[in-house]
């Protein structure tokens, strides 16, 4: 055939086709120009088994005369002209959705702006002409009803995903959303029964305890990180200079929670979660080190930043972004990440749980003695000024734990693992190989052995039959009477971070070492320096707080003193 232009029904149809695909599909379109119009409340009824679908909201509303042409092709009231693409700073814009939605179903509207006594219901053909229009008595909002989805369109439906996968992607798309605007209200209701709800909260930090209920608000730590664009000319343009960009991180901390798979690792771009595979990486990759063996973060990044920095017309859906100087939120992204860890503020766990690890603390504390506090004031600042916690270290529990106080409370620091932490942070900033004199011979290392020694970059040559001269070893290792033992560990697997935490793991004090208090101070100092301080290389917990409040609470010691005596 020759080269031909489509016919505009045809045209229509293909970009029906981007856009709704789904029950999910429906419902982001629909919450999104909910959004757009300000709402605060939205509710989300589904009725599968017809191919319905509802969404009201409180949002501005819309008036008579754009009802009329709210459903025509590629119209919007969000853009004018071109320009406007690269300035996109709401979630719809290319005015498809509900020309869409007429197409492939049947579309009705009531709506009632704030500012107005006159509401509307409107009914639109295939072709989102106005088929009927009155006026109705209804609440300032928007009220939108799809029916009969697909019904033209058989092999469509029998295309979809069974009914439970659907409902499942419904969830998704409000759950997405949720996070992105907290201050939004949700009401879920399936088969005209209660579904899920979802209550409004400041930051995405009360979000997702709603969302994954195993995880309480103290699990998760919220930083905001406000940036002015200070780049220069050169490297973002003109427009770039003094603009403000924020970053807001919600992330699981890694002593407090985690999950099996890579799938709470969640980026949004000005107001929508989008695929960000470096972003998510450099997620990944920041928390290396801190979380348990196949664990994964829980972390939610929303990136606000200037809306010419971004182009989304790279994906129909929206889900897939150009974002410009990606390698400079990346280093931002760190920089939240390391503020998120810090120990600066300290977040409470349930009072609950933390009455129950005080009673096995006091059980523990039970033995015969008494620990001597020195009065001494406690330096909280570092050589580079960095603030740190108040902790003075009073004492160890079984040779194994120091116990803090702290202005809130008390705090029990496990010294192996808090002196494994301080190590393996100095090994990767300054790993060094160094000589051995003599070296040290090895036998019977297997082939594979030797080639895992090299690949971290110990110096290895054959000596003999059966023999291996190792000539060079990690410095903190030199000094060590179980060197030999330590290099046949390191030729057992492993890149060469792997080998790093071995390394650190080994060196590290040992549980059941006694240490004066001075030692003990010494390390609380050094510990909270460090960049991740809250888990160990392996991702076990380093310490445990109790708040004051919940040792009071185990001492009783709200009772008054008279009534406790029988006065």
């Amino acid at each position: 055939m020759p080269i031909h232009p489509l016919p505009i029904d045809v045209i229509h149809l293909i970009a029906a086709g981007e856009v709704i695909d789904s029950l999910g599909a429906v419902v982001r379109e629909l919450c999104e120009n909910a959004i757009d119009a300000g709402a605060s409340r939205i509710t989300v009824s589904l009725f599968p088994d017809k191919w319905r679908i509802q969404v009201a909201d409180n949002g501005m509303g819309i008036g008579l005369a754009d009802l009329q042409v709210a459903a025509t092709a590629h119209s919007t009231s969000k853009i004018d002209d071109r320009d406007d693409l690269f300035h996109i700073t709401s979630l719809g814009f290319r005015g498809e959705a509900l020309h869409s939605l007429a197409q492939l179903a049947d579309l009705e509207i009531y709506s009632r702006p704030r500012d107005s006594c006159d509401g509307w219901h409107l009914v639109y053909n295939h072709q989102g002409e106005v088929l009927t229009q009155q006026e109705v008595a209804i609440a300032p909002g928007t009220i939108i009803n799809v029916e009969n989805l697909f019904g033209e369109w058989e092999a469509r439906r029998e295309g979809l995903p069974n009914l439970n996968q659907q409902l499942r992607q419904v969830q998704t798309v409000i759950y997405h959303l949720a996070l992105c605007y907290p201050h939004v209200s949700w009401t879920i209701e399936q088969q005209s029964r209660p579904w899920f709800q979802i209550v409004a909260s400041k930051t995405s930090q009360q979000i997702i305890p709603q969302l994954l209920p195993k995880i309480r608000v103290g699990d998760l730590q919220y930083v905001e990180l406000n940036i002015v664009g200070s780049r220069g000319v050169g490297e973002w343009g003109s427009e770039g200079v003094g603009e403000e960009s924020k970053i807001q991180l919600t992330l699981g901390l890694p002593d407090r929670c985690h999950r099996h798979r890579l799938d709470w690792v969640k980026v949004a771009v000005n107001g929508r979660i989008v695929r960000a595979p470096e972003l998510e990486q450099t997620i990944v990759s920041g928390l290396a080190r801190t979380l348990p063996r196949d664990r994964y973060p829980v972390c939610f990044l929303h990136l606000q930043i200037p809306p010419h920095y971004i182009d989304w017309n790279r994906h129909p859906a929206k889900v897939e972004i150009y974002l410009q100087q990606i390698e400079y939120w990346q280093s931002e992204v760190l920089k939240a990440i390391d503020s998120a860890l810090n120990l600066d503020v300290e977040v409470s766990g349930d009072d609950t749980t933390q009455t129950s690890r005080i009673g096995k603390l006091l059980t523990v504390a039970e033995q015969q003695g008494a620990y001597h506090i020195p009065n001494r004031s406690i330096s909280t600042n570092d050589g580079d000024g960095l603030g740190l916690l108040e902790l003075r270290a009073v004492g160890q529990v079984l040779n194994t734990y120091i116990v803090a106080e702290h202005t809130d409370g008390l705090w029990l620091v496990e010294q192996h693992i808090a002196h494994e932490r301080v190590l393996y942070e100095q090994i990767t900033l300054a790993w060094q190989l160094l000589p051995l004199e003599p070296p040290i011979i090895l036998s019977h290392l297997s082939e594979r052995q030797i080639e895992q020694l090299q690949q971290i970059g110990l110096t290895i040559e054959p000596f003999g039959e059966g023999l291996s001269a190792i000539r060079t070893a990690p410095a903190p290792l030199l000094m060590r009477e179980d060197l030999a033992a330590a290099i046949i560990e390191l030729s057992l697997g492993g890149d060469l971070q792997a080998a790093q935490v071995a390394v650190a793991c080994r060196c590290a004090i040992r549980n059941g070492t006694p240490l004066s208090l001075p030692e003990m101070q010494s390390l609380l100092d050094r510990w909270q320096r460090t960049r991740n301080p809250r888990t160990c290389p392996h991702g076990r917990p380093i310490y445990l707080s109790f708040k004051e409040s919940s040792l009071a609470r185990s001492f009783r010691r709200h009772w008054v003193i008279g009534k406790s005596h029988g006065i």
